[in-house]
């Protein structure tokens, strides 16, 4: 199957492409680079370089590449962004999906895999773990601008009969993760634990958030080729996961004597939040496999194995 993947040089998406890539379809990587990395493309995909609000350019990769699947990952992803320019956020979000769901209809792909968030749609949630259908409460415009492109793929599969399905993600973390430009705090964490700096936590660290390593991540997608059309799931662990757990557990990975700074919290984030994936199981098949220790101790290895390269 040809798949364009949408934000491919991004961390998630760089490793979804790769996960396609190992199936044997064959991909091409949308991406603008503004927050992505040339380096994070396997070499097997074709490269398109541009934005997704770009109508004329969109249409022309759509005509050459001519997509049988569409995997949207491309966002403006960072939520105090969105509280900031809250414009720019819709334009990326909303306005950029248009562009690609209309594309899609053009061209009649056999499935479109929009990737919402599980973490800011909900708002502060009304019980644990939330299911899908809970009531939708965004508390910061990145939340409302991702539910609003899930109101237009229902749209155009009743008006057009898109196929699509609506992967709601956990707080996403592994290899790849970057610091400095896309939100994860087990990133920002292990990068200053390595230097021997130490790290800041918001508020009273004990906000819980749902964490799922990435490779369990790429098998939600892999799976979301072939199974739950119409259908909006959420993916996650279950499972809520203090800041200060990260910080307890990272520090006894990487042996880091210091306590964490303690800063006042930060506007528009969810206090407690964890997502009930019993549907991804029943409609995908879909359930996780990697532990969140595992899986930091894998993060942690890789960003040693960054630094040696670097030395």
């Amino acid at each position: 199957m040809r798949i364009l993947v949408t934000g491919g040089a991004g961390f998630i998406a760089s490793h979804v492409t790769e996960g396609f890539i190992a199936a044997g379809h064959e991909v091409a990587v949308l991406d603008n680079l503004i927050t992505g990395f040339r380096k994070n493309i396997p070499p097997e995909a074709t490269f398109f370089e541009g934005d997704i609000r770009d109508i004329e350019f969109v249409r022309s990769v759509f005509d050459e590449f001519k997509p049988e699947a569409v995997d949207h990952h491309a966002a403006q992803m960072d939520v105090r962004k969105s509280l900031d320019d809250p414009i720019f956020d819709a334009h990326t979000n909303i306005l950029g999906s248009i562009n690609l769901i209309q594309n899609a209809v053009r061209v009649k792909v056999k499935k479109f895999i929009y990737i919402s968030t599980g973490g800011a749609v909900y708002g502060e949630p009304q019980w644990l773990p939330v299911m899908e259908n809970h009531e939708i409460r965004p508390e910061c415009a990145y939340g409302i601008s991702k539910h609003t492109v899930e109101h237009y793929l229902e749209l155009y599969r009743l008006l057009e009969g898109l196929p699509y399905t609506v992967l709601r993600y956990p707080n996403v973390f592994g290899p790849r993760q970057n610091p400095h430009g896309e939100a994860g705090v087990n990133a920002i964490f292990i990068g200053l634990m390595l230097a021997g700096k130490q790290p800041v936590i918001y508020g009273d660290g004990e906000q819980l958030r749902d964490y799922t390593y990435v490779s369990d991540i790429v098998n939600a997608n892999c799976l979301a080729l072939e199974r739950g059309e119409g259908e909006i799931v959420n993916i996650g662990s279950g499972i809520g996961t203090s800041v200060n757990t990260i910080y307890e557990c990272l520090a006894d990975i990487i042996h880091f004597p210091r306590p964490a700074d303690y800063q006042p919290a930060r506007k528009g984030e969810i206090e407690k939040i964890f997502l009930d994936a019993r549907k991804a199981k029943a409609v995908l098949g879909w359930e996780p496999k990697v532990s969140f220790r595992e899986g930091l101790e894998k993060t942690v290895e890789w960003s040693k194995q960054q630094l040696l390269r670097q030395a």
